[in-house]
């Protein structure tokens, strides 16, 4: 057991949803520039300023309805979104005809690559071989980009707000709007997964965009019951999508 399991095991929310952002102009930005064999997005706006696509704008819409449609006593009781634009905007677009209030926590922001941001893998690998290596050689958990995070720095954040949520939150359902990385993160935390573990579930289950990942109260603490659950989306009109969401975390990079 993870030593926040340990933790959360006695009090602590009831229930713990984490819902990724919907797709977003980066989202989109990063596909194209790696089917083009680009070194770099095209995207002139800074992370925490990307905005959803029209389709990111109607999978938020989309996941609106399927929380409206919850009984009230299945509703959120506290919903805290990322305040990078694309997170932030979905959970607004989700929360419109609801009266739940939306908080911003900057621990649920986007993973900070520093001075790889926009790089495609062979961006990194062209103008900055010497990180290419030494990312290969620490491993992807561990990397620390120059001015950036790693996937653990994020790992601590995620601790923080669990602890929390600990503390103010006991027996409420919790949901966070936030971004993929993020999302593993609180996966490693809260299940006591090794890196390798991580690894071979980001390897092999992708996150989709407006996505539902789901944790309930069990008495060795919160369990996971449903993850990257896209569902939701099948009827339409929003198409489902599962882009990487930034070009630095390419397998190849």
């Amino acid at each position: 057991m993870g030593l926040t399991r340990q933790l959360q095991s006695g009090r602590g929310p009831d229930e713990l949803v984490l819902v990724r952002h919907g797709e977003s102009a980066g989202n989109i930005a990063d596909t194209e520039a790696r089917d083009a064999d680009a070194e770099r997005l095209e995207l002139s706006a800074r992370d925490a300023d990307v905005e959803l696509s029209d389709n990111g704008a109607q999978q938020a819409r989309t996941l609106g309805t399927l929380i409206g449609g919850l009984p009230d006593d299945e509703r959120p009781d506290l919903v805290v979104s990322s305040p990078y634009r694309r997170a932030f905007d979905t959970a607004r677009t989700a929360l419109a005809d609801l009266d739940i209030e939306l908080l911003m926590d900057e621990r649920l922001r986007e993973r900070d690559l520093g001075l790889l941001d926009g790089l495609t893998g062979k961006g990194i690998r062209s103008r900055h071989p010497e990180e290419a290596k030494r990312r290969s050689h620490v491993g992807k958990f561990y990397y620390q980009p120059p001015s950036g995070e790693s996937w653990a720095d994020v790992v601590l954040r995620a601790r923080s707000l669990l602890a929390d949520l600990r503390e103010g939150y006991d027996g409420k359902r919790v949901w966070l709007f936030t971004h993929q990385a993020v999302i593993m993160s609180f996966r490693y935390a809260l299940e006591g997964l090794d890196e390798a573990e991580l690894l071979e579930i980001d390897r092999t289950t992708p996150i989709p965009n407006a996505s539902v990942t789901r944790y309930c109260r069990r008495p060795d603490g919160l369990m996971l019951e449903t993850f990257a659950d896209d569902a939701h989306l099948e009827p339409g009109p929003a198409a489902r999508t599962d882009e990487d969401d930034q070009a630095g975390e390419a397998p190849d990079a």
